[in-house]
């Protein structure tokens, strides 16, 4: 039986005994390749290897298997000779289909497949799906390989295009992009909004004559004056003018003062009284996207985080399987949440008939049941704490009181209103009020019968609608009673800006627009964040500058690949190839190729003839401004000239005529106004000219950078298109830096002499972690920066001949402490390291990302740091040699294996006379490539690896 990972390889060979070997695939062990050094041999003159995907031979995918999964295919290989049948056992969802086909077409079994599928790991369910096995659904294949081969369409036509008009290393997906979009969208909502002001007043108010249960005083708001609405928030819109069509009161500071000093110990009548019910049911049990949310909310993790977490509590048989649309629970579990409730909490808690909560799920490989605790009956948070803890008994907790709660009655009590009038009496001058009638408003809710609120409540974005559901007891009171005012308190308040996503509220967002699939949600949210696009400010999601000039440029020339309309009708196309509805081939065709026949519905919905990826890539490639793309208007300075934010090759700075200013790393774009643009411009640089170098004539200066200050020979096209640079030493002042020193810093690298030995260079360097001597491929450290410049050639041979060490450091004391990490129970302290500062508990480091400060970073967000870095596993390094050798012989074995004729042309990608094609040929083919745009780019190419 091959399952895909390792945890939960192990717990379902607990299960099931001696008569099964359950061995682990470790995920996908065959993919399209990620680079050129994995296009196998026989096809690295195709024109289409840099895609891995034949686009004119009927999108013929050309899979490969990784250096790293060889030897996991051998073990698998060697295992199921001595087996009599084969059970692939992976999730049962497109992306498990998929995989399961993977091994089947690698490994050529000769022994009965049978595919088995399940949603929790029980011995109960275990069991049944070996009894109650069928056949790889080839629907549930072709619709992830057209997911596959569409994902690397776009990622490889249009990465490229933003490597040229942005910057090199870019990428662009067809969801991250879309969601990068959401994200600049919300902040340029924020750069527009301007902040309204107005004035209210808050009073409160005694009963005197209050019954004994309940409080004498309490709370009201003004609403109205002399009649007329008082205003507020809403009465105002993003550009602070006030919109509201009824007739509104804006209180300025002068009349709210007079007023509440006019009012003070005044007594009020109750002109209303307005009682009613209410009721509120449980929310629905868990689907991927809520869990996600609440997660964020609750326990403050990020959806990659809650993901991981999940799948652990899955694969350990504690959760029904995390990746569903589905909120449905089936009968079995109806009755073990039921049973519980009823248990805890009493029979008046549970509802005489189960709460069913159906939905209508689009995509019908997504449609299981919903995330709840495994098995016929739900271990509680207590006993499953004595096998879990941190973030994963934490994450079990949400998941039981949420599906517990799903199955308990409404909540029910009573909500009341009341309105107290009193005249404004002559209060001294500038009372403008007096004689007009001040309406108070109080508001109160009393909860008669707590329901499933005893249980579980569910998490809100908006801190104002959770204030509201709070429970606020008034006094009884009837019309035409009396109270006395017993305080009142002016206050201003402002319109906020639209609030910025946080990734609870990004995945709400995206689910609603029909963007990506819950299954992708997470990942997206870790791509646009590692990819630098977004960075995190608390919990708040902020875009870079680097993500407005990329949006910018999309929007314009490729406005269709961004239309959220248009994203979401492709993700429908895909899940009608799912259900058989619709043919992937034709679909992609229409795509990549585009259409001329009006009346032939595109990808996405469009209707009539449209141009097609490819093409639409090659005609608007020499149209793009890269300037005017990677520039921003802030506005008009003081003097009249244009302020604009540009993103250069290294990092976005600030420019008004001739005057620049680098911009600060944790600058939000939203805080980047005309005034904050000038005070940056106008801060002082020390950038000043040194002298002219008597040999080129150029003029030395010393500067200030993004990554410190250094030294210039000449200016960007005076003799050569990059002029020389070289860093100040750390001990180095750039005030007060003479010429004769910068004359010096700019022979860095400096050559010291040559070898006598080996005949090499040695050569002194101040690399990014400190000063060193390089001869051939050998290091050593040099232990001061001003060595560069003294050590000679004895002394440095001296140094070779001495054994390679690590620089002995002594241990530095924590920059904070911020207390025990609720997933390890260990310290975590924040610490400095040659990287940057980090946070630790000992066994897991995590580096600080942009947003994180070391004075205000929190445990939460330090553990939530910690976790992600645990989740990512150990980081692994290629060696050079392995990786030819891998590569040679990915290009022997090509696929992995001799197939059936059909299966192999589809599983390699072969074509009928690709492989024959001569060598002078081939090179002819990979020198044609310059539309490909620096396809031979190799840090660029290991960008695209997620395609």
């Amino acid at each position: 039986m091959i399952v895909e990972s390792p945890a939960k390889a192990r717990t379902i060979g607990g299960l099931l005994g001696p008569d099964f070997i359950v061995e682990s695939s470790i995920g996908h062990i065959r993919d399209l390749p990620r680079g050129a050094d994995e296009v196998p041999a026989a096809y690295k003159g195709e024109n289409w290897a840099r895609l891995g995907v034949d686009v004119d031979n009927g999108f013929k995918p050309l899979y490969v298997v990784s250096a790293s999964k060889k030897s996991v295919v051998a073990n698998l290989k060697r295992l199921l000779k001595d087996a009599d049948e084969l059970y692939l056992a992976t999730d049962e969802d497109r992306e498990g289909e998929s995989i399961a086909w993977h091994l089947y077409e690698v490994l050529s079994p000769t022994v009965p497949v049978k595919r088995m599928v399940f949603h929790e790991i029980t011995p109960e369910a275990i069991t049944r799906a070996v009894e109650e096995w069928r056949d790889l659904d080839r629907r549930l294949v072709d619709a992830q390989e057209a997911r596959r081969i569409l994902d690397r369409l776009y990622g490889y036509e249009v990465s490229p295009v933003l490597w040229r008009k942005v910057m090199p290393r870019l990428s662009a997906g067809r969801v991250q992009s879309v969601a990068t979009r959401m994200v600049v969208e919300r902040e340029r909502a924020r750069m527009r909004f301007r902040s309204a002001t107005w004035w209210g007043i808050e009073g409160t108010f005694t009963h005197t004559e209050a019954a004994a249960d309940a409080p004498p005083r309490f709370g009201a708001t003004l609403v109205s004056l002399g009649g007329t609405a008082v205003a507020t928030g809403k009465d105002f819109n993003e550009d602070g003018v006030q919109t509201s069509k009824a007739v509104v009161r804006v209180l300025v500071e002068e009349e709210a003062t007079s007023v509440v000093a006019a009012l003070a110990g005044q007594s009020f009548t109750v002109s209303a009284v307005t009682e009613r019910p209410f009721r509120r049911s449980p929310a629905a049990p868990f689907m991927t996207s809520t869990l996600q949310q609440e997660a964020g909310r609750k326990l403050r993790f990020s959806a990659q985080r809650a993901m991981q977490v999940a799948q652990r509590l899955y694969e350990q048989g504690y959760i029904t399987y995390m990746r569903t649309d589905s909120t449905t629970l089936s009968d079995q579990a109806l009755t073990a949440a039921r049973a519980q409730a009823r248990e805890m909490y009493g029979d008046a808690y549970v509802p005489d008939t189960p709460r069913r909560y159906e939905r209508k799920v689009k995509n019908a490989q997504e449609a299981h049941e919903a995330i709840r605790p495994a098995g016929e009956t739900f271990r509680t948070p207590e006993q499953a704490g004595r096998s879990l803890s941190g973030d994963e008994l934490h994450l079990y907790d949400l998941i039981w009181k949420r599906t517990v709660a799903s199955q308990m009655n409404d909540a029910t009590g009573t909500s009341a209103q009341i309105r107290l009038v009193s005249e404004v009496p002559a209060g001294g001058p500038g009372n403008a009020a007096a004689g007009e009638v001040a309406e108070f408003s109080a508001s109160g809710r009393v909860i008669a019968f707590p329901g499933f609120l005893r249980a579980y409540v569910e998490g809100q974005d908006d801190p104002e609608a959770e204030l509201a559901d709070r429970e606020v007891v008034l006094p009884a009171l009837a019309v035409g009673d009396v109270v006395e005012g017993t305080a009142f308190e002016p206050g201003s308040h402002s319109t906020q800006p639209p609030a910025r996503y946080t990734e609870a509220s990004l995945v709400k967002a995206m689910e609603e627009l029909g963007v990506g699939r819950p299954s992708t949600y997470a990942s997206v949210i870790a791509t646009i964040l590692d990819r630098g696009y977004v960075w995190k400010k608390g919990t708040a999601l902020v875009p870079s500058f680097t993500a407005f000039a990329v949006v910018g440029l999309l929007e314009r020339y490729f406005g269709e690949l961004v239309d959220y309309g248009f994203t979401a009708s492709m993700e429908d196309d895909l899940d009608e190839i799912a259900s058989g509805r619709e043919e992937s081939l034709p679909w992609l065709s229409r795509f990549y190729f585009g259409t001329t026949s009006p009346g032939v519905t595109s990808p996405g919905g469009t209707d009539g003839a449209s141009l097609g990826l490819k093409a639409s890539v090659a005609t608007h490639m020499g149209d793009i401004d890269a300037r005017e793309i990677n520039s921003i208007l802030i506005g008009a300075g003081s003097d009249g000239v244009p302020i604009v934010a540009r993103v250069g090759r290294y990092g976005p700075y600030l420019q008004r005529g001739d005057d620049r200013a680098s911009l600060p790393d944790d600058m939000a774009p939203d805080e980047l106004t005309v005034a904050r643009s000038e005070e940056l411009l106008a801060a002082p640089t020390n950038d000043r000219v040194l002298g002219v170098d008597p040999e080129t004539g150029l003029d030395v200066s010393v500067k200030a950078g993004r990554f410190g200050p250094y030294v210039q020979l000449g200016e960007a096209g005076e003799g050569s298109a990059k002029p020389r640079t070289s860093s100040l030493f750390s001990t180095m002042d750039p005030a007060t830096l003479t010429f004769p020193q910068a004359l010096e810093l700019l022979k860095i690298p400096r050559t010291v002499g040559t070898d006598p030995e080996s005949g090499e260079e040695v050569v002194a360097h101040n690399g990014k972690f400190g000063p060193y001597l390089k001869k051939g491929t050998d290091t050593r450290s040099l232990a001061s920066e001003e060595q560069i410049l003294t050590v000679t050639l004895p002394e440095a041979q001296a140094i070779f001949a001495q054994p390679k060490q690590r620089r002995g450091r002594t241990a530095a004391a924590p920059l904070r402490e911020l207390g025990a990490d609720p997933a390890s129970e260990l310290p975590v302290v924040v610490k400095e390291g040659r990287f940057g500062p980090y946070v630790t508990d000992g066994t897991t480091n995590a580096s600080l990302r942009k947003g994180d400060d070391v004075e205000s970073i929190t445990i939460e967000r330090a553990s939530e740091l910690l976790a992600e870095r645990r989740a990512a596993g150990p980081s692994t390094r290629k060696k050079a040699g392995a990786k030819k050798a891998g590569a040679k012989k990915a290009g022997a074995k090509k696929t992995g294996g001799a197939k059936k004729a059909g299966a192999t042309k589809k599983a390699a990608g072969t074509k009928k006379a690709g492989g024959t094609k001569k060598a002078g040929a081939a090179k002819k083919a990979a020198g044609s490539k310059k539309a490909a745009v620096a396809s031979g780019a190799a840090a660029n190419a290991a960008l695209l690896e997620p395609f």
